[in-house]
């Protein structure tokens, strides 16, 4: 049973949940614990690391991009206490998402001769792009987008401006309880990127598009390194409870924020 899904997206950055609305979307899955992990974002909205509203317990978390070098992956940092370094970190990225916004939604636009209605704003990502796109006249549905248009190596790609491995992991640090790697098995070089788990508190374990894959390099990842074992939906729509932990695995981590 899942009572604690820790990877979940809301409007701050490009999930459809509001903030209001997780309380009655966590019990709707039968969900006692959520961590809202926006891209990239804070929610200044939550004035503790670990609250609770209407019932529920609400974990601030944030899902930071970083460049390893070879790799770029993304480190979910639990128990957010905003520090001045995460803050001005986050500030830089939300400005430089804007700009890269506005670079993908020209080029979509100029590419389709179409006019998609996104203004350039900071939590904007692609799939704001590729909701607009399959909106739009075009005959381009979301995935489409994706696949022919903004995805890695399409022509209306833009390259995001991220911190390296170790800044982020500094300062995630710095503001966090836990720090841990996000779904592992979804990196085209999972061994490498599970070997970062050495430096950080914790691995996603369960996720739902990871049914498939050998969870043995994680697990192994996991005892070389005493982490915790962390896990959830990564919804971007307002369905929980895909994934995550149970209660023992669930209480070992508040413990711990």
């Amino acid at each position: 049973m899942v009572v604690a899904d820790l990877h979940v997206h809301t409007t701050r950055s490009d999930g459809t949940l509001t903030l209001e609305a997780v309380p009655e979307a966590a019990r709707s899955a039968g969900v006692e614990v959520v961590a809202l992990t926006d891209h990239d974002r804070m929610q200044p909205a939550l004035d503790a690391p670990v609250t609770e509203r209407e019932g529920i317990t609400v974990v601030h978390g944030i899902e930071l991009r970083v460049d390893a070098g070879d790799l770029r992956v993304d480190l979910l940092g639990y128990g957010v206490d905003p520090t001045p370094a995460l803050t001005e970190l986050v500030e830089a990225i939300q400005r430089d998402r804007a700009a890269r916004g506005r670079a993908i939604v020209e080029c979509v636009e100029d590419r389709l001769g179409v006019a998609l209605g996104v203004e350039p704003r900071p939590g904007l990502g692609r799939p704001h792009i590729a909701r607009a796109v399959e909106e739009s006249p075009a005959d381009y549905d979301y995935q489409d987008a994706f696949d022919h248009l903004i995805g890695d190596d399409c022509p209306c790609y833009v390259a995001r401006d991220i911190p390296t491995f170790e800044h982020g992991r500094e300062v995630l640090t710095e503001a966090c309880g836990v720090v841990g790697l996000a779904h592992p098995l979804r990196y085209e070089d999972p061994d490498a990127a599970l070997d970062l788990t050495a430096d950080l508190d914790a691995v996603e374990r369960h996720y739902p598009y990871a049914h498939d894959a050998d969870p043995t390099p994680v697990d192994r990842a996991i005892e070389a390194h005493d982490l915790f074992a962390t896990g959830g939906s990564d919804a971007h729509d307002e369905q929980l409870g895909r994934a995550g932990l149970d209660r023992a695995a669930t209480e070992r981590l508040l413990a711990a924020l």
